[in-house]
């Protein structure tokens, strides 16, 4: 079975079963089947993910273990994340699962008026002319044929891209 870009799993197999169900996830380590909402880095370089951002240890084993022995957290980098990410993240994660993702549903979900993405439809709306993607409404569906270049259209919905790379990045 054909999981998101380029993932492939057995019938049989727990991502698979995600996938069918619209239960398939996408994190910053790829496709999974964990509804876990909370990622916790444990070890140098490792990445964590919390309702409020994400986090990185420190890389050098030295400085991490330097860290952990002193009693604090060995945090590197911190990148917060507001509402308005959340609810972008979880319309990128849709499309990048499902190929299809109903915005207005998702805004909904997230506390935002339905309209709160319309300027992203209206940009992946100009991806239908290259035969990227479908847009009925306030749905946006990646064609099958086009599964491989999903990002192109997500990218219509992700604000930290600089504009400038929202179409040609993925390409």
């Amino acid at each position: 079975v054909r999981i998101g870009i380029d993932h492939y799993a057995r019938p049989q197999d727990a991502l698979a079963k995600a996938a069918a169900t619209g239960a398939l996830r996408r994190n910053f380590q790829g496709y999974t089947d964990d509804p876990a909402p909370v990622l916790v880095p444990i070890g140098p370089s490792s990445i964590g993910c919390f309702r409020e951002g994400f986090v990185q240890n420190a890389v050098g084993t030295d400085v991490w273990r330097t860290a952990i022995h002193a009693g604090r957290l060995p945090l590197a980098r911190k990148l917060p994340v507001s509402a308005q990410d959340r609810v972008r993240a979880a319309v990128i994660e849709r499309l990048m699962c499902d190929l299809t993702v109903d915005v207005a549903a998702v805004c909904a979900a997230n506390g935002y008026p339905s309209h709160f993405l319309d300027g992203c439809i209206e940009t992946a709306r100009e991806l239908e002319a290259d035969g990227l993607c479908v847009v009925v409404g306030r749905r946006v569906t990646v064609l099958e044929d086009n599964r491989r270049l999903v990002r192109v259209t997500a990218a219509c919905f992700d604000a930290r891209l600089p504009e400038t790379q929202r179409h040609s990045k993925a390409v």
